[in-house]
């Protein structure tokens, strides 16, 4: 028994090795350009990023390393950073919630069966696709104090005008209602999760009497529930990223009312050279980001249907 098994072993290493066929080759080569993007633009980014938060560094010299210095800096001795982080926190409880109610609403409007529904998705959509700069331009015009068109509504009703961007109190309820003008590509997801809900649920529903509201919360948005789950965690990874907005149409004013934590490593980062302390502030926000993403997915377990 012994010898037999010695023979079987001696023949499983005189075995040729399989080797890599030209089919795998190629497919190597297929995500070779992808594979060394990553390397290059994201993972090396990311682990420089890691290294240099425990550095000081200008972006030019040698790197200096400090330790957790940069972290206790941020936590402990720099005002702007606890400023950046309620505002940051304000617009995400601002834009986020009403994004996706927002975005939810309008794809069941449109998932009506009514004429012109194709154009009016187009309609919706096309701002998500309009280039930041000229977006941020109009929205300018339209918080305009004297000519804007905002204030020419509230004159028409009687009601007094609002200095929506040098207003310290308004300038971030300015940022909240632009953010809105980007739910085109949220809602195009809504409608597709809409679609996909079978009709002959309602159908029976309604054999049984239910009326719209109670088709509406009792088969719909428990169905959608998975859709919601994934717009609100695209919702808040942009929210979080916030940067452009703020930057191009108030630059973090008035009075840092619109410093948004994004604008606040960017200037340590490009204005002050500080890319220690941006690299600490950017793990930081990554760590946040990633928790407060775990903690959703988390959650999902109790308000979330799978069919």
């Amino acid at each position: 028994m012994t010898a037999q098994s010695a023979g079987m072993g001696r023949a499983a290493l005189a075995r040729p090795r399989p080797r890599i066929r030209a089919r795998d080759l190629l497919g190597f080569v297929f995500i070779a350009p992808w594979l060394v993007s990553f390397l290059l633009f994201d993972l090396m980014p990311i682990v420089s990023g890691f290294y240099h938060s425990f550095t000081n560094w200008n972006a030019l010299g040698i790197a200096d390393f400090v330790g957790w210095a940069n972290y206790r800096e941020a936590l402990t001795r720099d005002p702007l950073f606890w400023v950046s982080v309620n505002r940051t926190l304000y617009f995400i409880a601002g834009s986020v919630p009403l994004g996706i109610f927002a975005a939810f609403t309008l794809a069941l409007l449109l998932n009506a069966n009514i004429r012109g529904t194709g154009f009016y998705r187009t309609v919706y959509y096309l701002p998500s696709v309009v280039p930041t700069v000229a977006a941020v331009i109009v929205w300018i015009f339209i918080f305009e104090t004297r000519r804007g068109i905002l204030n020419f509504g509230l004159e028409l009703l009687g009601l007094p005008t609002i200095q929506w961007l040098s207003d310290p109190n308004w300038a971030m309820p300015a940022l909240i209602i632009m953010s809105l003008w980007t739910i085109g590509a949220a809602m195009i997801i809504f409608l597709a999760g809409l679609q996909g809900i079978p009709q002959e649920l309602y159908e029976a529903a309604e054999v049984d009497g239910a009326n719209g509201p109670q088709r509406l919360f009792g088969i719909t948005v428990p169905l959608m529930t998975p859709t919601i789950f994934f717009n609100l965690i695209m919702g808040l990874v942009a929210a979080f990223q916030a940067f452009n907005n703020a930057f191009i149409m108030t630059a973090g004013g008035p009075r840092n009312a619109t410093l948004l934590y994004m604008l606040h490593l960017y200037n340590n980062a490009f204005r002050y050279f500080r890319m220690g302390y941006a690299s600490a502030l950017a793990v930081m926000l990554f760590i946040v980001v990633f928790g407060i993403t775990i903690l959703v997915y988390r959650s999902s377990d109790r308000w979330v249907y799978y069919s």
